[in-house]
């Protein structure tokens, strides 16, 4: 569970909101109104801000560099908006390198990912040679490829079309489901997959 005390947005101007575990919430804002800030404060990425927030009854700027490492191996993943490839390494070394941290996903489970998500061709690829849709869908199969409780997703299909946007979301949601994990995801208002919770910032 992430709590999170604030003060009149849904998140910036409330008196505090929970974002309860196993939920989808889908956080919609035009650029610059601090989707981006919001899951880099929840990763532990920033510390410029004013209030706090709790992680499973844990005051988060009490945490230590060990326990955010914890936290982002076995309880968070995240699928930057800026996705965070090594340019010079191959769609599937970039995948590994997650992979290798836990074992979690076998070569075998990562490739059929790949195909659903139409990159299996490109795997042995520099990720700088790929376009940058074909980028995000390396990166959210990146982030699959970990345990976690919560998955943050910033503007994850801005470069992706329909169909692969689609098909990628039901890969996000069925890991999702099957770890018990909830869903942040973040959007400039075009999102068209179902969520419970729709929150504006």
């Amino acid at each position: 569970m992430l709590e999170i005390p604030t003060m009149g947005s849904d998140i910036w101007e409330a008196e505090s909101f929970i974002f309860e575990s196993g939920q989808k919430y889908l956080v919609e804002a035009a650029s610059g109104k601090g989707k981006t800030s919001l899951l880099s404060i929840l990763y532990g990425l920033r510390k410029d801000y004013r209030g706090s927030f709790f992680i499973d009854n844990k005051k988060a700027n009490e945490l230590g560099l060990k326990d955010w490492a914890l936290l982002r191996k076995e309880k968070i993943s995240f699928i930057f908006q800026g996705l965070e490839l090594f340019e010079d390494l191959t769609a599937m070394e970039n995948i590994l390198l997650k992979n290798r941290i836990s074992n979690f996903k076998s070569q075998q489970e990562i490739t059929s990912l790949a195909e659903k998500m139409d990159v299996a061709p490109f795997l042995k690829k520099k990720s700088g040679l790929l376009s940058y849709g074909q980028k995000q869908r390396v990166a959210i199969i990146r982030s699959l490829c970990q345990p976690f409780q919560y998955l943050f997703a910033d503007e994850c299909f801005s470069h992706i079309d329909k169909k692969n946007s689609s098909t990628a979301m039901d890969a996000i949601t069925e890991e999702c489901e099957k770890q018990g994990a909830g869903l942040i995801l973040t959007s400039l208002g075009n999102n068209h997959h179902e969520f419970h919770h729709r929150i504006r910032i």
